[in-house]
């Protein structure tokens, strides 16, 4: 059975394996234990080659400008919504237990789901952040993208770091460079993965005969930052837009989430629901 899924989500999981699977990072942590070392980001950065430390040790200690920006972030954050995670310079990183250092990157923000069989990718999803973010967390969420560029490295990574494993997994990079793995998928996207999807997924942990689901449909996640309910004239544009929106109740800032299946349409949402922000305040 699906363990840990979100009160909102239940819905999407009326196909249950026999199996114990995980839709949350705590519950994939306990769940998984020869695997949960993928969830220590620190580690996660120095096998990539990225300049990182844990907090304590300087940053100008290791070649950086004072001036220099650094990543700061949680080792292991099971939560998710950048909780801690800040930009600052070399010279003022804080000297936190259980926070790490990580040089800063850029380029393309990516999330990728795969369903991996015995250690190996067998199918893939993509999706794009957008480059507006609120405190590092993106604004949307372009689901369902092509990259194939980013496949062979993505395959390499769970090659090296999954062996055995059968399940789900996501990668998230930023420029192609691995910033976050989850031993689970993009439980907010699932809604815009198309109807074969999860049947797929179940047949795969249950060792049932697998076919990788077609490409999905995709379309805009939209996070909705603020202090106020949404209105009833947005409620009403939303549902025109033939999108769902869900309450988040674990993120205190962010009033509602909206899943909208029709690209053009998401793209007026977000303009409506102000998505579109004066400051850019990309990592």
């Amino acid at each position: 059975m699906f363990i840990g899924i979100p009160a909102e989500r239940s819905h999407l999981f009326r196909v249950q394996p026999r199996a114990a699977v995980a839709v949350s990072d705590p519950t994939a942590w306990r769940l998984y234990p020869v695997y949960r070392q993928v969830y220590d980001r620190l580690q996660l950065a120095l096998d990539a080659g990225l300049r990182a430390a844990p907090c304590g040790v300087e940053p100008c200690d290791c070649g950086f400008e004072p001036d220099d920006p650094v990543f700061v972030k949680p080792i292991i954050n099971l939560y998710g919504a950048a909780r801690r995670a800040g930009l600052y310079r070399a010279a003022e990183v804080p000297p936190e237990p259980g926070l790490f250092w990580c040089e800063a990157l850029g380029g393309e923000h990516t999330s990728t789901d795969c369903l991996v069989q015995d250690g190996e990718v067998v199918w893939m999803a993509h999706s794009l952040a957008s480059e507006h973010k609120d405190r590092f967390r993106p604004l949307s969420w372009e689901v369902g993208i092509e990259r194939p560029l980013l496949a062979p490295a993505i395959r390499e990574w769970v090659e090296r770091h999954l062996g055995g494993y059968t399940g789900l997994c996501n990668l998230e990079l930023i420029g192609g460079r691995p910033i976050e793995a989850h031993l689970r998928g993009s439980t907010g996207f699932f809604d815009l993965y198309g109807p074969h999807f999860i049947p797929a997924w179940v047949a795969l942990v249950d060792g049932e005969p697998f076919r990788p689901p077609p490409p999905i449909p995709g379309g805009w996640m939209i996070s909705v930052f603020s202090e106020g309910p949404l209105t009833e004239p947005e409620l009403a544009a939303i549902a025109e837009a033939g999108a769902r929106v869900y309450a988040d109740p674990a993120t205190p800032d962010r009033v509602a989430v909206v899943l909208c299946p029709d690209r053009a349409l998401g793209h007026r949402l977000m303009a409506m629901l102000g998505n579109r922000p004066c400051e850019d305040l990309t990592t």
